[in-house]
């Protein structure tokens, strides 16, 4: 029986050895936030963190990750939703459809965590995720939000919400 460290917990399971990580984290784990979007590292649905890096999870065979590479899913990043980078994207409105955002908000996190204030190029570089909604504006601006320390007026936007309020 084959096992991982998952959200700091450490997991067994039964899977062939070419089995994607996604597959073993949703269907054996039942951690079903990481999506799966195009199955060939396009799309970044799947992300999750590996030893704190960003990884696509669709095409990383499970054989090739031990016992002692710690994985985080969407989950584990802020199982309540305090996580700075979730709470601006509620804040900001960013997701439509939302089935990107998962993969998204843990791209951003790692970009957060290795450049606590990036720039326009580091974001660029760094969150090569597909949004069919188009939310980029909005995810630039909540990254921005997380390394102005959650100040929503440093984004620059104005989004009306439906209570009446603005951000």
């Amino acid at each position: 029986m084959a096992k991982l460290n998952v959200n700091g917990t450490v997991r067994e399971f039964e899977v062939e050895d070419d089995t994607p990580l996604l597959w073993v984290i949703r269907e054996q784990l039942g951690l079903t936030g990481t999506k799966y979007g195009c199955g060939i590292a396009a799309c970044g649905a799947c992300t999750v963190h590996l030893d704190g890096v960003p990884t696509r999870s669709c095409v990383r065979p499970v054989s090739t990750v031990s016992e002692t590479e710690k994985i985080v899913t969407i989950e584990g990043l802020s199982p309540d939703g305090s996580h700075p980078v979730q709470k601006a994207w509620v804040a900001l409105d960013v997701p439509q459809c939302g089935y990107c955002q998962c993969g998204m908000v843990m791209t951003a996190a790692a970009l957060l965590k290795a450049k606590p204030n990036p720039t326009d190029a580091d974001i660029n570089e760094a969150m090569t995720n597909i949004c069919r909604c188009g939310t980029y504006n909005r995810i630039r601006a909540a990254i921005k939000v997380v390394a102005a320390g959650g100040n929503t007026k440093s984004a620059a936007l104005a989004i009306q919400h439906t209570d009446g309020s603005t951000t």
